[in-house]
C-alpha cells in the first residue's frame, strides 16, 4: 500500500523516492508520520543490504524520527541514507526525508545484523 517506490543507486547512495498521493494522507491532508517512518525503515534497511556482497540481513532494533516539516498530497518525497557504522552486529544509519530542498523528517535507526542474505 505504500509504493509505488522508486529507487536510484545503491548501498550508502541509494535514494528511495515516492509520490505522496491520498491514500498516504490523514485527516488533515498532511502525509501520514507512519508513511513517513515506513520509507524511513524501508530505505535504510534496502541501503543496509545492497552496501555489501553479498547482501546484509538485518533486522531493525530500534527505529526513531524527529519531524521537521511536512508533506502533503502530490509531493515527491525522497530518502537519503547517511551511514555511521557497518559493524558485524550492529549498524547505526540516518535517514533524511526531503521535499525538495527541505528536511521534512530524520530517522535514527539501529539494525542488528543477522549475516548474509540468501542470493537466489
Amino acid at each position: 500500500m505504500i509504493g509505488p517506490l522508486y529507487a536510484r543507486g545503491k548501498g550508502a547512495d541509494l535514494v528511495l523516492g515516492l509520490r505522496a498521493e491520498r491514500k498516504h494522507c490523514n485527516m488533515r491532508g498532511a502525509v501520514h508520520g507512519g508513511i513517513l517512518a515506513t520509507l524511513a525503515d524501508v530505505a535504510l534497511g534496502y541501503s543496509l543490504a545492497s552496501s555489501t556482497q553479498p547482501p546484509t540481513a538485518a533486522v531493525t532494533a530500534n527505529l526513531s524520527l524527529d519531524f521537521a516539516g511536512s508533506a502533503k498530497e502530490g509531493d515527491w518525497l525522497e530518502a537519503h541514507i547517511d551511514f555511521h557504522k557497518l559493524g558485524s552486529r550492529l549498524a547505526f544509519a540516518n535517514c533524511y526525508l526531503t521535499v525538495g530542498e527541505s528536511r521534512v523528517a530524520r530517522a535514527s535507526a539501529v539494525f542488528l545484523v543477522t549475516g548474509a542474505l540468501a542470493e537466489g
